[in-house]
């Protein structure tokens, strides 16, 4: 069965009575301590309140709370991280709130989505850890709470696929959270599974699969009937041992989360289909689970994909793009579509770039300025990297067509998103090289799963499709 989700936060009802959380940057709190906030200047300097970003004061009153104050810290410290002020919300005692002050558009989004976020428990394994009372905030006016709702369920359907351990969250149970989202919005979703992808050529994704109890699948949801169509792809090993060239044991304990580009994808999905975005809408994730046995793929096999292309196996660890160049031929096998591919897939990426940014390669200038831009909006930080086509021959092992690790271990990331490259029909194509973890807690991001680039996507999809 899918994994039980922590419900999201609820608003404050616009005409309930309400507190304020009063925020104040850093440069305005001396006039804000001379004026409006004069009563509590003696308790607030006497607890060193600074307002540095997501610094926090309860502010009494003499029968219980007058409100609270929380800091917007400087540009500079803003730049430095993000939630700060969401964080600090979420801690605040049960009740509804309201911001006051004067914040700008971007700012309130920037608290009011850092307050849904930092919502999130992941208590499946040890229930009743969330609050039955919770902090209740009003939206800001000239926000769209359901845009902003949107946006956190689905990061939190992305957080809690990421978060079920293997046992719970092998190819089958993917399946069943991916058919159980296609019927909660009415969408409809198919499988093939085991054998049934060697009759449909779909071989390396069976390749990949063949050697678990657990049979390797590709799942396919389909949304919408009109306008452009958008085709996502998302890589879905759910457990990554590396096959025969195994990992050491501390390599497998953060692969439960190597189905990161599926549980992204999924929670991307949920997020055009709650807002009803009127475009076409195509799911495909390869789901697979990289095991030892005796029917496992060794290394230097060469396998022939759906594409046609052979591909050398230098490495039975890089086995996500092979999963993946199945699909995306699949993917381009119908004309017109814009395909997105996300992936957990190189650890180069996390060199590159460290487990905060998401890496993304595309040839489309255009899309490349909109998936920039919606980074930017969405508080989803991304960076783009080239294909860069000078490395080609890195890819080209001469026995066959294709090389799934080239030798020498540089520009890692950039060989991979070339690899995938070789399987798509169009230049209206996006690759992304995800994390898909946060290493330690963050405001607004726990300690855990998490997706990367969905928002930014989500708020460059109009100008990627003209919507």
């Amino acid at each position: 069965m899918p994994p039980p989700s922590t419900p999201l936060p609820a608003f404050a009802p616009a005409g309930s009575a309400s507190l304020p959380v009063h925020v104040v940057a850093a440069d305005g709190l001396p006039d804000w301590l001379a004026g409006p906030g004069q009563a509590w200047a003696g308790w607030l300097n006497a607890t060193q309140f600074k307002a540095a970003s997501g610094d926090v004061r309860l502010l009494p009153a003499a029968d219980g709370l007058a409100g609270a104050i929380i800091g917007s810290g400087t540009a500079s410290m803003r730049a430095r991280g993000r939630f700060g002020m969401g964080k600090a919300i979420a801690g605040l005692p049960p009740g509804d709130w309201h911001l006051s002050g004067s914040l700008t558009k971007t700012d309130a989004t920037e608290a009011v989505l850092g307050w849904l976020l930092a919502g999130y428990r992941f208590d499946r394994y040890r229930p009743g850890r969330v609050p039955a009372d919770q902090t209740r905030l009003k939206l800001p006016d000239g926000l769209d709470g359901s845009f902003l709702m949107a946006m956190a369920a689905g990061e939190y359907l992305t957080r809690d696929l990421i978060n079920t351990p293997a046992n719970d969250m092998g190819p089958e149970d993917l399946q069943a959270a991916f058919f159980a989202l296609a019927q909660e919005h009415g969408a409809t979703a198919s499988a093939i599974v085991g054998d049934d992808l060697l009759a449909q050529n779909f071989p390396m994704i069976h390749a990949v699969g063949r050697a678990s109890p657990r049979a390797p699948r590709l799942l396919e949801m389909r949304w919408g009937s009109t306008g452009p169509q958008l085709t996502l792809v998302g890589k879905g090993v759910c457990f990554d041992t590396g096959g025969l060239d195994l990992k050491p044991s501390a390599g497998m304990l953060l692969m439960k989360k190597d189905m990161g580009g599926a549980a992204t994808v999924m929670g991307l999905a949920l997020m055009i289909m709650r807002l009803g975005l009127p475009l076409r809408l195509r799911l495909l994730v390869p789901a697979v689970e990289n095991s030892v046995s005796g029917a496992a793929m060794r290394p230097r096999d060469i396998l022939t994909s759906r594409k046609g292309l052979t591909v050398e196996v230098n490495n039975t660890d890089a086995e996500g793009r092979l999963i993946l160049a199945d699909a995306l031929t699949y993917a381009s096998e119908e004309d017109g579509a814009t395909i997105l591919s996300m992936a957990t897939l190189t650890g180069a990426a996390r060199v590159a770039v460290g487990p905060d940014l998401a890496p993304y390669f595309t040839d489309d200038p255009a899309m490349a300025d909109a998936i920039m831009a919606g980074g930017t909006k969405g508080f989803d930080p991304v960076w783009r990297l080239p294909f860069w086509d000078a490395y080609e021959p890195m890819i080209e092992p001469g026995i066959a067509d294709l090389d799934n690790a080239p030798t020498g271990g540089f520009a890692g990331a950039i060989t991979a998103a070339l690899f995938l490259r070789r399987f798509v029909a169009t230049p209206r194509y996006a690759h992304f090289d995800i994390y898909g973890h946060i290493p330690a807690d963050l405001p607004g991001r726990p300690k855990g799963g998490a997706g990367q680039g969905a928002r930014a996507l989500l708020h460059a999809l109009p100008d990627m499709l003209g919507l």
